[in-house]
Parts: structure tokens; C-alpha cells; sequence
């Protein structure tokens, strides 16, 4: 019986299904092998050799295949169709190799889909592993090694605070800090249309926009200011306008590619809200159910049988009409495109989205889109009706313009429309029926309801004729048939997830495997963070982007790190030598590398303060210099590092002034400075701003009081709108509650390093809300205490129980402090973050256990060895202390 082995166990699941008995399916659980995290994994003087250990998790599923190959003659692997599915199979060969020795067959099939018809075809075409894929991974995997272990020792070193470095990481990183550099100095720019609401001599209205004034065609800054709008305005309501022209043209809009990586990730984050990793994982088990083909791809053609079923779909589900000619062919003009893969696109085109069988939500409106887009894709194009239309005065001094357009055929938006990013400003209104030479009627009363609105709150206009009236980013005239409206230039957008991957992919820089854990990774660091949908880096993201492109600007560019992937592409196809593209890489980078081995912390900080000065340091509202200290007014302020790591502003007259802020404020906001807040008992009460944030102090420092009282703000406090009494509030705590009625004990509520508590001799109880520290009375305070007492003494519930184990005892699923977990006994497996408390069986979870209990009795071994050694040591001489002690008591009275 051959031996199939997948990555995962649903993957081995569905196989299964389609092979029948004649198989043994079986799952690695992913990679098998990689390289220890530690220093000489990768060896530059001896060939680039690599040291590859199987991981401890994985020893039970190689002993698994291992075993099963003892009955077996022929070994199929089935993994992933791309480089990282190859390198498994790679990896699983290499691994298995003892087992291998004896004459056994091994061959290599891969499948685009798992469907019955996919994994039958694919097993009677079996090839041999492809070495170029594989040395192409093992380039890929060397390089962001050595990248990793020799860069992130150098932050650490030079940067205090900053946590690693990759070779794509970091590029990712700069596109978003540059990003936020060019929103920092962008300067809004003012400008105004002029709009008129206007009539048909049948009674429609229609909107029309100020093209030309006093004869000359208007660009976009010609009205400058309001005066100038007014102006304009005014020139219109006081000429009468007639239809000059109408040009009616017909347009169609072609539907989009189906769906690769990169564009899923796109509009599964657009349209449902999905982060890239969330996507990847929900389409993975798409994938791995049957229902959609290999999800890791930049290739955006359709096998032609599946081009024939879409075509098949849609004359079935909306008629002739809405189906092309001849089949929809597209082509990946992303740079650096493979196109080795399928699109992603069901297995099913029949199968819709109401009739998959699946029980999470996520995994059904994922489903939704690609089935949609999948079939939008082979559908006719949207046909309408664009017209414009061109209204001028008879003096040819004013002219204005109305768009619109009417959709003839819905054609492929019947099913599918792609979300955007950002507003492209597409005019969809429907103009009435006009006539050339009609005159255009100004609307008395009725521009718009909005505008008409805020026109009537407006006051009078300076420097404007009598009759114009104003509001805040509106001029319009006293009928309301004219108006000017406010606009100013906007500056380029953060980036959202769907955006980032977008550039990334134009770029050229990483691949469809590499997304979603590259957004992830830069996040987990602390580099970035997200609000809502845009990415904000946070200041050491900053700080490492600014160091890394100071002292290693090669390597963080562009184009180099698209040149990387455009040559690991040539090794994947066969045209280079893995060998030969480290060799000259680490040749340039260990240069580099020690360029920077003479470099001192103060000198990195300085440079990183140059560079950041804008951000760092914005300009002051009174025009004062920025650097200066605001505290003693004498010292100028720069970077520092703090000894916990990490940086912050401080005053260079230190330590005569000990003025410290971090380097920004939350959320963009103005970094809070010291300010006195007022004065209690004859002692002024400050809000300062120091390394670790802002808090409140009582007094100055003096000879008698070297440290005068203080309290940090607590998180969820406005530092910026804090008053004396709420300062007060912290510098009186701890606050006390009164005496506890059983022992009279004073209890204590304050905020310690952990949050909000209460305190009653030394026994602590956390308490939910910061707030809740100030208006605790007795019996909440003993409430929580008791509570806190008798937690842990009462057993949990389980989640779930999943039976006995063979050797006894029940086998529960259990929730705790770090997430849900398999417990038999004395042994708790922590489930995997794939599988969740409701999905897991019982033969998962014995899994699970006997991965853990093979490691602990390895320790107990070890630790009972010891303990029997050292045993073993001192009892001889404990013995032989004993038997000269009774030898001695024994002796007769003579000796």
C-alpha cells in the first residue's frame, strides 16, 4: 500500500476520501525540518552548508511515515504545488532518507486542486522532485538567515530597543515609514470650484461645474481663495447660460482578472475586513476542503476546462446575453509574475455560495467573493451611456459642463464590482434629456439640499458684493442657484493592508507566500501599528528605518530587494547557481556589515536625530525654535536612549534640567509638555512627561526630598486635559477604604505596575477599571478580596470532554489563562491556533498529549539521573560517618 504524505491532517482527509483503501494517507504538519535559530546554522566559508534539525513537534509525524514506510515500498509526495510545497517534500525525503535505503520508490505529485478528478490525474503523472524549486527555497531561506542573524545583532548593539531585521521585512517597513514621511510634509493646498444647479425648459434638474471663466479654461488652482470663488460666482449668476453642446458616447467597462494572492488579499480586505493572514488561513481551508484551487499564486489564468465550466455557469444562472463570444484570456502584468499556478477559482463553478457546506461564516462570504469574481470574470462586458454637456453664456466669458452617464447592460456588474481603496471620483449621476440650444435655467432656492442648507447658516462674505452669503467651505449666492465650494489637496493615504500588499506586488518585492507574514511580522514587532484599516508606524519602526537606511541603504532599497527575487526566479527556472548568488551577496554584505563595527551609539543617534528632526521636533505655533527646551529654556533637546532600552527627547542640559517626552504622542497628537497644573499646601503640582510617559508630581527635587512624590498617568487618561483635582487623586493614593469587618485590617486600593487594586494586609485583588480605585467602598472592596481568595479552589468547567484514554482517565478540553488546552491527568497540551475547542476530536487531542508527554519524561530522566547521581555521591560517606560513630561508641573502656 503506497504511502501519500500532505502537509495537513484535513488536506490528508480529503485525499483520502478520493484514493480509497488503497492508500495510506498521512500529514507532516508542515515543514519538518529548518534551521536552528542560533549562529552557524549557515556556513559562508564552507559552501554556504546548512544545518537543517528536525523540529521536536515533528519527530512524531516522521517516526509515523517512517513506520508505515517498513510495510510499504513507495513513498508520494503530495504537498503544495510551489517552491515551499517542494521544499517540504524535499525536506520529508532528506529526513526519511534512512528509512529510503532499501530499494523504495519515491515520486513526487502535485495537484492544483483537490478534487477527485485533480489527485486521479496527478497520481498516473508522478515526476521526481524538482531540484531547481528546491535550490531556489534554499537560496530564499539562506539569505534571510543570514540577513536576520548578522543585521538584527547590529540594531541591537547600535539601536537600543529595536527587536530584528529581515531582508524583505524591513523594505516593507520603509515603504510604510516613507509613506508617513511624505504625509508629515505635505502642506495642503486651497482651492474652490463653482457649481450651478440648473433647469431644463421642461422643469429636470441637472448639476453643471465651472469650466471656463472670463474666457479661459479653468485649472485646478485658478480660484485660490474665497474672494476669488466669490468672484466667480458672481459672474455666473449675473449671465444667462445656454446648452452649447451634447455629445452622447457610449462606454464599456471589462471585467477584472480572477483573483491571485495578492488581489484576494486586496479585496478580502476591502470588502469584508479581513487582515492578510486572516484571509491566507480562511482560504487555506477553502483549499484544503476541496472547494477552491491553490490559494498561494500569482497567476491569473484558468485552465481551459474551467474556463468552459464558468461559461457553463453563467449561461445557466443568467442567460445568453450575459456571456461573451469567445472565452476571456488575461495576462499578469505585475512585475516579477511566475504565472506557474491556476488562478484562484472554485473547483465547482455550480456549487454557490448557499449551498457550501461549511459551518464558519468567514469561510463562506470568503468563498462568495472568489466564486463571484470567478465568474464576473468570462461575463460581458457593462455597457452605458456617457454624455457631456457644455452650458456657456452668451459672451463666452463663463462656461460649464454637466457629466452623467446610464447604464445600457449590467453585463459582469450584475455579479461583481470591485471595491476601491480611495474615492477615484467617478461621475455615475444621470443627466435628463437635453437639448442642444435649450437655455440652461439657474435654480432659485434649490442648488442642493445640503449646500442650500449651509448657505442659509452663513454670514456675510468680506470684500463681497451685498447679496453673496458665506459658511465655512461654501460661497453661494442668495437664490442658492450658484455655489462655491472649499477643497483642499489631500495627502497620499497610509497604507492599509490591501494597499501595502498592492505596492509590494508592483514593486516586485516578495511573494504570494510571503505577504501575509511579512504585514503580520512588522506588527508583532511593535514597528507598526493598525488603526482600523491604516498602518501607523510606531516610532521604533522609525528609528529602524532611519538606521538600516543610513548605514545599509542597499539593502533596504527597492529596486535591490526586486533584483533578489527577480534572481531567485532564475534560480527556481534553472538559469543561475544558488551557490553563486550568496556568494557575491555575502561578499557585499559582510562589507557592509563591517562598516558599521567602529560605529558608537551617540554617533547612530545623531544621525537618526538629523533625519527625524522634522517629525521629532515640529514646528512651534509662536515660531520659536523647536529643539529648544521648554523647560529651562536653555538646553537644546536630542535623542537619547534609555537603559531599559528604547529611545526618547531630552534636554542636553542634563542633569541640570531633567526635561524628558517620548518621541510622539499617541495617535498623532501633540507630544504633551510640562506644564504647573496648580498648588496644594503650598506645593506645585506639575504634569511632567518623562521616559516611560507622562505623570504628575508634587514639589522639585531637593537636597532633603531627592525624589518628590510622583504617579504615572494611568492608561486611559487624557494627559493633555488632566486638572489639579485628578492629579491630586493619584498623588493621595494609595486611597484607604476603611478597616476589614472581620480582622479591622485597613484596606487599600491603588494602582501598581500590574493595574488598578485593592489591598488588605498582603493579600491583592485586581480590579477592572482604574476609575474604580477612587469610589470603592467596603463592601465591593470585600466582594473582591473573597472572590480573589477562592479563585482556583472551585475546578473550572471543561470546554469539552472527549472521552477516555486508553490507559484511563478522561480527557477534557479546558480553557486557560493562554488560550484553550488538552488535559489527561498531569499533562495540559496547548491546541494548536488551527484548531479550535468545538473542531477537535479525540484523536487529535491523544495526539496532542503524547507529543507532550514525550518531552517531559525526557526531563523527568534527566532530572531523576541527577538526582540519583548525587545520591549516590554522598552516601558512602554518610555510611561511613555512621560506623565510626558506633565503632567509637562501642570500644571498650580500656582503648
Amino acid at each position: 500500500m503506497p504511502v501519500v504524505v500532505v502537509e495537513s491532517p484535513a488536506k490528508a482527509k480529503t485525499i483520502e476520501k478520493y484514493l480509497g483503501g488503497d492508500y495510506k494517507v498521512l500529514a507532516s504538519f508542515g515543514h519538518v525540518r529548518d534551521l536552528p535559530p542560533k549562529d552557524g546554522s549557515v556556513d559562508p566559508e564552507h559552501d554556504f552548508d546548512m544545518k537543517w534539525e528536525i523540529a521536536a513537534d515533528s519527530k512524531k509525524h516522521v517516526k509515523a511515515i517512517r513506520d508505515a514506510l517498513a510495510q510499504d515500498d513507495r513513498l508520494i509526495l503530495a504537498t503544495d504545488p510551489d517552491r515551499e510545497g517542494e521544499a517540504i517534500s524535499w525536506h520529508l525525503q532528506q529526513a526519511l532518507a534512512p528509512a529510503l535505503k532499501k530499494g523504495k520508490a519515491v515520486s513526487r505529485v502535485t495537484f492544483n486542486a483537490i478534487t477527485k478528478s485533480a489527485v486521479t490525474e496527478a497520481m498516473a503523472n508522478p515526476r521526481q522532485i524538482d531540484q531547481a524549486l528546491v535550490d531556489a527555497y534554499l537560496a530564499r531561506r539562506a539569505l534571510d538567515y543570514l540577513v536576520g542573524f548578522n543585521l538584527s545583532p547590529v540594531l541591537w548593539r547600535k539601536l537600543p530597543g529595536a527587536k530584528s531585521a529581515g531582508r524583505v521585512q524591513s523594505v516593507c517597513l520603509r515603504l510604510i515609514v516613507d509613506r508617513e514621511m511624505e504625509i508629515e510634509a505635505f502642506r495642503a493646498r486651497e482651492y474652490w470650484s463653482v457649481h450651478a444647479r440648473l433647469a431644463t425648459p421642461g422643469g429636470d434638474e441637472y448639476d453643471a461645474t465651472l469650466t471656463t471663466l472670463a474666457g479661459k479654461k479653468l485649472d485646478r488652482f485658478d480660484l485660490p481663495d474665497a474672494q476669488a470663488a466669490a468672484m466667480a460666482v458672481s459672474a455666473v449668476s449675473s449671465r444667462d447660460l445656454v446648452v452649447t453642446d451634447v455629445t452622447a458616447k457610449p462606454a464599456s467597462r471589462n471585467p477584472w482578472p480572477p483573483f491571485m494572492t495578492s488581489t484576494l488579499q486586496q479585496e478580502a480586505s476591502r470588502k469584508l475586513g479581513m487582515g492578510a493572514k486572516a484571509c491566507m488561513s480562511t482560504a487555506q481551508r477553502l483549499y484544503e476542503a476541496g472547494y477552491i484551487t491553490y490559494m498561494r499564486t500569482d497567476g491569473i489564468d484558468m485552465a481551459p476546462e474551467a474556463v468552459m465550466a464558468a461559461r457553463d455557469a453563467i449561461k445557466t444562472k443568467f442567460g445568453d446575453q450575459y456571456l461573451p463570444k469567445s472565452p476571456r484570456m488575461y495576462k499578469n502584468k505585475a512585475k516579477n509574475a511566475q504565472e506557474a499556478h491556476e488562478c484562484i477559482r472554485p473547483t465547482d463553478m455550480m456549487l454557490s455560495p448557499d449551498k457550501l457546506r461549511v459551518t464558519a461564516e468567514d469561510q463562506r462570504k470568503l468563498y462568495d467573493l472568489i466564486w463571484k469574481r470567478t465568474l464576473a470574470s468570462q461575463m460581458e462586458a457593462a455597457r452605458m451611456e456617457r454624455t457631456t454637456v457644455e452650458i456657456a453664456s452668451p459672451d463666452a466669458q463663463v462656461g460649464l459642463r454637466a457629466t452623467g452617464q446610464v447604464m445600457l447592460f449590467d453585463g459582469f456588474l450584475r455579479v461583481y464590482d470591485q471595491g476601491r481603496d480611495d474615492d477615484d471620483g467617478e461621475d455615475s449621476a444621470r443627466l435628463p434629456q437635453i437639448a442642444k440650444g435649450e437655455p440652461a435655467q439657474p435654480v432659485a432656492g434649490g442648488f442642493t439640499a445640503e449646500l442650500a442648507k449651509a448657505a442659509e447658516k452663513g454670514g456675510d462674505l468680506p470684500d463681497a458684493p451685498q447679496d453673496m452669503k458665506t459658511a465655512p467651505g461654501l460661497i453661494a449666492a442668495t437664490s442658492a442657484a450658484t455655489a462655491a465650494r472649499q477643497h483642499f489637496t489631500q495627502p497620499p493615504p497610509r497604507y492599509t493592508e490591501a494597499t501595502l500588499v498592492k505596492r509590494m506586488e508592483e514593486l516586485g518585492i516578495g511573494r504570494p507566500s510571503t505577504y501575509a507574514s511579512i504585514v503580520t511580522t512588522i506588527q508583532d514587532r511593535d514597528y507598526v501599528r493598525k488603526d482600523g484599516q491604516r498602518l501607523i508606524p510606531q516610532d521604533k519602526g522609525r528609528l529602524v528605518t532611519v538606521f538600516l537606511t543610513e548605514y545599509f541603504p542597499r539593502y533596504v532599497s527597492y529596486d535591490f530587494t526586486a533584483e533578489m527575487e527577480t534572481e531567485l526566479d532564475e534560480i527556481s527556472a534553472g538559469d543561475r547557481l544558488w551557490r553563486e548568488v550568496l556568494t557575491r551577496f555575502w561578499r557585499d554584505f559582510t562589507k557592509a556589515l563591517e562598516g558599521t563595527s567602529e560605529l558608537r551609539i551617540s554617533e547612530v543617534l545623531t544621525a537618526i536625530d538629523d533625519a527625524l528632526a522634522p517629525h521629532l521636533y515640529p514646528p512651534r505655533a509662536d515660531g520659536g525654535d523647536p529643539r529648544e527646551c521648554p523647560l529651562c529654556g536653555k538646553g537644546r533637546l536630542n535623542l537619547k536612549t534609555a537603559r531599559s532600552g528604547g529611545a526618547f527627547i531630552g534636554c542636553g542640559n542634563y542633569p541640570e534640567c531633567r526635561y524628558t517626552r517620548p518621541l510622539s504622542a499617541p495617535d498623532g497628537q501633540d507630544p504633551v509638555g510640562d506644564r504647573v497644573l496648580g498648588h496644594d499646601d503650598g506645593d506645585e503640582i506639575s504634569l511632567r512627561v518623562g521616559r516611560f510617559g507622562p505623570y504628575v508630581q508634587r514639589g522639585e527635587a531637593t537636597e532633603d526630598t531627592p525624589k518628590p512624590p510622583r504617579a504615572s498617568i494611568p492608561k486611559g487618561w487624557d494627559a493633555a486635559s488632566l486638572d489639579l483635582d485628578r492629579a491630586l487623586m493619584l498623588l493621595n493614593l494609595p486611597r484607604q477604604i476603611g478597616p476589614h469587618p472581620e480582622d479591622g485590617v485597613m484596606i487599600e486600593s491603588a494602582i501598581g505596575r500590574f493595574g488598578p487594586y485593592v489591598k488588605h494586609g498582603s493579600k491583592y485583588a485586581n480590579l477592572p477599571d482604574v476609575d474604580e480605585v477612587f469610589t470603592i467602598g467596603m463592601n465591593r472592596a470585600v466582594e473582591v478580596l473573597a472572590a480573589k481568595q477562592t479563585r482556583g479552589r472551585t475546578a473550572a468547567a471543561p470546554l469539552k470532554e472527549l472521552g477516555d484514554h486508553p490507559d484511563g482517565g478522561a480527557i477534557q478540553v479546558m480553557n486557560g489563562r493562554y488560550g484553550p488546552y488538552v488535559k489527561w491527568e498531569k499533562i495540559n497540551a496547548t491546541l494548536p491556533r488551527d484548531v479550535t475547542p468545538e473542531d477537535i476530536t479525540l484523536e487529535q487531542a491523544l495526539e496532542l498529549i503524547a507529543a507532550k508527554a514525550a518531552k517531559s519524561p525526557k526531563k523527568a530522566a534527566a532530572k531523576s539521573k541527577a538526582t540519583t547521581k548525587k545520591a549516590t555521591a554522598k552516601k558512602p560517606a554518610a555510611k561511613k560517618a555512621t560506623t565510626r560513630k558506633t565503632t567509637k561508641k562501642a570500644a571498650p573502656p580500656s582503648e
